[in-house]
């Protein structure tokens, strides 16, 4: 059994930032882009109990805890290879009294599961982007399962957020644009009203790579378009080491979306 601080063969341990570290599986799919924007999407909600579906390395908890964004998070995951991972990453960054992982199937949980044993404030997700039928079939299941939607498709996650969310509750995505028709569909039919959208672009040439998206369960029809977020400049093209433009690095400097 491996310790928070013993690291398996197939793992490896990253700084995230001055405040947390993160143990990854090599063949999993590593923290990036679209889990530190969605982390930074959230709303700062200090006294509010969150769940994360299909939380992986549980890398969106940690980072919402650590900034004081929540109070409490419950990390679901399916795989318990990756459950047991989350529990160590707890465990690294002394967050055990905040953040319970549980290994559960976002298909089926429900909110007597969660750790509090009813409806929560927040739910965020970054859901697996592909369609079984679609990309190349990965070597490692642990990557196939996070990137295709062999374990529940987006409609399975919208419907997860539905059930555990109390009425008034927000839901937090990072999707793909290219199947933002998806994603509009499947919140529509869980009564979850988009609110707040912002497109990412890695720079002003360059189509929308993510969009992410607040929506509140039972809401009033209301949704604000923020501008679109350009992570680098064009000038920089080539360049291998690309600087963040200043919008972008002071949301990655303070985890928060300034409108």
């Amino acid at each position: 059994m491996c310790t928070p601080f013993v690291l398996g063969e197939d793992e490896r341990l990253d700084e995230i930032n001055a405040q947390l570290r993160l143990i990854q599986k090599k063949n999993g799919l590593t923290f990036g882009t679209d889990a530190y924007l969605l982390s930074a999407f959230v709303r700062p909600a200090p006294h509010d109990r969150a769940v994360d579906l299909g939380s992986g390395t549980g890398v969106i908890p940690l980072l919402l805890t650590a900034r004081q964004k929540i109070a409490y998070a419950c990390a679901i995951e399916i795989q318990p290879a990756f459950a047991a991972l989350i529990a160590r990453n707890v465990a690294l960054n002394d967050l055990t009294d905040r953040i319970t992982p549980l290994c559960a199937d976002v298909r089926e949980v429900c909110p007597q599961q969660l750790p509090w044993a009813k409806e929560a404030d927040i739910v965020t997700a970054n859901p697996p982007y592909m369609r079984t039928d679609s990309g190349a079939r990965n070597r490692a299941d642990e990557k196939y399962i996070a990137r295709h939607e062999v374990a529940g498709g987006i409609d399975d996650f919208c419907a997860a957020a539905a059930r555990l969310l109390r009425s008034g509750g927000l839901f937090y995505s990072v999707w793909r644009p290219d199947r933002l028709s998806a994603l509009m569909a499947s919140m529509a039919r869980h009564r979850l009203e988009p609110k707040r959208m912002v497109f990412v672009h890695a720079d002003e040439q360059s189509e929308p790579s993510m969009v992410l998206t607040e929506a509140r369960l039972d809401g009033a029809p209301s949704l604000k378009i923020l501008p679109p977020l350009f992570l680098h400049s064009s000038e920089s093209r080539g360049d291998r080491s690309r600087p963040l433009t200043p919008r972008a690095q002071s949301i990655y400097d303070s985890m928060r979306f300034c409108e």
